[in-house]
């Protein structure tokens, strides 16, 4: 039986799927972040269908998204793939301030036309998108993967935000919309007014604290409220969604790792794990930098050794090392079976031949969403 949802970016056809936990058993000693199929040794039953066109994602040649709406695809293809290869964590990075074209214009009005745009700054916004911009694409690539999950059913999906005032807009944009069924959570339980934005939340008062490590910090932060303790995902949970969870907040993820075990599917929307630069201990390094699996990613390069360039991959494909000439589209200067690291990517930049005009005017840039406007 095929159900179709849509949404604002693209048609999201879903096959109708069993529940995780009757579908799936604990994954033995083979690899410590897959899943099994119960029953089952050579298809998975909990998986998305192929959108039309796309086919399977194994032996692909990689390439570059055209636009957004062949970003969601491929993204979703790639989430499929995954889940064929029963990988239980995975990663998904998405261009900063992207525009999805999801949420409505207005209160009165519809929903966007079209497939949405890689950036949409505003008029009168070049450069780096507002926070709520930022918001508002973390949300709308949350609201994707809702939907794209809905046959595993609403009580089962958990999508979690940092704290409580982000979740709250969530709610009230959600509701009673078609394909969006889902338990909105937020990991920062105390309210938080809209303003304050995401940082803050420590608590008051005088007295000495005793010095603790950075991981100590983190946890005290988020459990700070012994009230209602740490942050725990609902019974029952098959899919839970973090959106852009920070060191913070990926303190609480990994806790919920190790409760949930390898039979709920843990997927971080635009972490950007990359600039994590400390991580607290190294089995939480080794959890999110080995363990996660990075399924779709699209986002700027190192800049200071590969400027005007931005990386991508959208698994099982290789990663791709691209460059925005002056003039037209990204093109592909290199490819890698693991992601690059920055010394890769220098080299890989210095092979190429620029012109001294594209020297002069090339913008070294963080945010790679304008580049498929």
């Amino acid at each position: 039986m095929m159900v179709q949802y849509r949404c604002g970016v693209a048609a999201l056809t879903v096959a109708t799927l069993l529940p995780l936990a009757t579908a799936f058993a604990p994954s033995e000693p083979s690899s410590a972040h897959v899943f099994n199929t119960a029953g089952s040794s050579t298809s998975p039953r909990f998986m998305i269908s192929n959108l039309p066109g796309l086919g399977g994602s194994a032996g692909l040649e990689p390439s570059l998204p055209r636009d957004v709406k062949d970003a969601v695809s491929k993204c979703r293809a790639s989430t499929q793939a995954a889940l064929e290869k029963r990988l239980s964590r995975m990663d998904i990075e998405m261009p900063v301030g992207a525009n999805f074209g999801v949420e409505k214009t207005s209160a009165g009005g519809g929903k966007k036309k079209g497939g949405g745009r890689m950036a949409d700054l505003g008029d009168n916004a070049p450069g780096t998108p507002t926070l709520d911009q930022l918001h508002k694409s973390d949300r709308e690539l949350a609201r994707i993967f809702v939907e794209m999950f809905q046959p595993v059913g609403g009580e089962h999906i958990s999508v979690v935000f940092k704290d409580e005032s982000l979740a709250e807009v969530a709610r009230k944009r959600w509701r009673g919309e078609l394909g969006a069924d889902c338990r909105v959570l937020a990991v920062g339980r105390k309210g938080k007014a809209p303003m304050r934005g995401m940082g803050g939340g420590g608590k008051r008062g005088g007295g000495k604290k005793k010095k603790m490590g950075f991981a100590a910090k983190m946890a005290a932060e988020i459990e700070g409220d012994g009230a209602s303790g740490p942050f725990k995902l609902p019974d029952g949970t098959e899919v839970a969604l973090f959106v852009s969870p920070g060191p913070k907040e990926l303190i609480a993820v990994e806790r919920v790792c190790n409760e949930v075990g390898m039979g709920t599917l843990v997927v971080l929307l635009n972490a950007r794990l990359g600039k994590v630069e400390n991580y607290g201990t190294e089995e939480t390094q080794q959890l999110f930098t080995d363990e996660f699996e990075t399924v779709f990613h699209l986002a700027a390069a190192p800049q200071i050794e590969a400027p005007g360039c931005l990386m991508h991959r959208a698994y099982p494909t290789d990663w791709i090392l691209a460059r925005k000439p002056k003039i037209g589209a990204p093109k592909t200067i290199a490819t890698f079976s693991d992601k690059p690291t920055p010394e890769e990517c220098a080299e890989a930049y210095g092979s190429i031949e620029i012109s001294d005009i594209e020297k002069t005017t090339e913008n070294v840039i963080e945010n790679v969403a304008g580049w498929f406007s």
